[in-house]
C-alpha cells in the first residue's frame, strides 16, 4: 500500500489526493475547521455521516483513493475530537474519539473517547486510529499493536517548540510496539499557535521513510505486510514481553 500524508490544508486536500498516487491519503487533526478555534468547534461540528462526510466519501470514491481526515463530530449534544477513516469505494470504515485530551485547547472543547483501538481493514492491512496527543502514551500504541494493527494512523496539530515529539518519539513508538506509523500534522499558524510540520511514515524498524519539512507538503511512502513480518522477526519486542510479570502493577 502506497500511503501519503497531505501536510497542507483542507482546500487543498482534492488537488492534494489527486497527485498522490496513493492508496490512502492522511490529512491532519481538524482539517476540515481548524484546531485551535474554541466554541467554533462546537458550532461546525457534525455527525459522523454529516455533510463534510458525503463530501470526503464523494472525493475518495472518485479518485479511488482512501482518506483519514481530523474534524469536530457532534454525537446527542457531545462534541469529541474525531478522525474518520473512508475506504476507496466511499464508505466510512472506521471512526475514532480523541482518548486523551491536550490541555484546555481539547478539555475545554471536546470529550475523551471512550475507545482505546479503533481499527478497520484496508486493502488487506488492518489500520489503526489515533490522534495526535494519544500517540505520546505507550500503553495506548502498544495497545494497538497487540491488537493486530499494522498501520496506525495518526492525524495530528503537533505545534512548535514541541518538535522533539514528530522527530524522536513517533519513530520509538513504531520500532517498540512493531508498527508502522503515518504522523500527518498541520504547518499552519492558528492564534498564537505555530503547527511545526515535520510529519512522517516511519517502519516498524523505526526508520523514517518519509518526512516533511515545515511548510505545506505532500509526501509518501510504500507499506508492506512483508516488512513488517520481517521486522517482528528480527526485533522481537512483542513476542518478548512477559505479561506475567506486569499483573497488578499500578496502573
Amino acid at each position: 500500500m502506497r500511503v501519503a500524508v497531505h501536510q497542507g490544508s483542507y482546500a487543498e486536500l482534492p488537488s492534494a489526493v489527486e497527485a498522490s498516487g496513493a492508496d490512502l491519503v492522511i490529512a491532519a487533526e481538524m482539517i476540515t475547521t481548524g484546531y485551535h478555534i474554541g466554541a467554533r468547534s462546537h458550532e461546525l461540528a457534525e455527525p459522523a455521516d454529516g455533510p463534510t462526510a458525503a463530501r470526503m466519501s464523494a472525493l475518495a470514491s472518485e479518485s479511488g483513493v482512501a482518506l483519514a481526515y481530523g474534524y469536530p463530530e457532534s454525537d446527542a449534544g457531545r462534541v469529541f475530537n474525531s478522525v474518520q477513516l473512508i475506504g476507496r469505494d466511499g464508505r466510512r470504515l472506521a471512526n475514532y474519539r480523541k482518548t486523551h485530551l491536550f490541555g484546555d485547547i481539547d478539555r475545554d472543547w471536546f470529550e475523551p473517547g471512550a475507545e482505546a483501538v479503533v481499527q478497520a481493514e484496508l486493502d488487506a492491512l488492518r489500520i489503526g486510529l489515533l490522534i495526535c496527543y494519544d500517540v505520546e502514551f505507550p500503553e495506548l500504541v502498544r495497545a494497538h499493536a497487540l491488537a493486530g494493527t499494522e498501520l496506525l494512523v495518526v492525524p495530528t496539530a503537533l505545534m512548535s517548540p514541541y518538535e522533539l515529539v514528530a522527530d524522536t518519539l513517533v519513530p520509538a513508538r513504531a520500532y517498540e510496539s512493531q508498527l508502522y506509523v503515518a504522523y500527518a500534522n498541520r504547518c499552519d499558524t492558528e492564534q498564537e499557535l505555530t503547527y511545526c510540520g515535520r510529519s512522517c511514515v516511519v517502519a516498524p524498524t523505526g526508520e523514517v521513510l518519509a518526512r516533511a519539512g515545515a511548510g505545506p507538503e505532500l509526501i509518501s511512502a510504500e507499506v508492506t505486510r512483508d516488512a513488517l513480518v520481517a521486522s517482528r522477526l528480527e526485533n522481537t519486542h512483542l513476542a518478548d514481553r512477559r505479561p506475567d510479570l506486569y499483573r497488578g502493577l499500578p496502573v
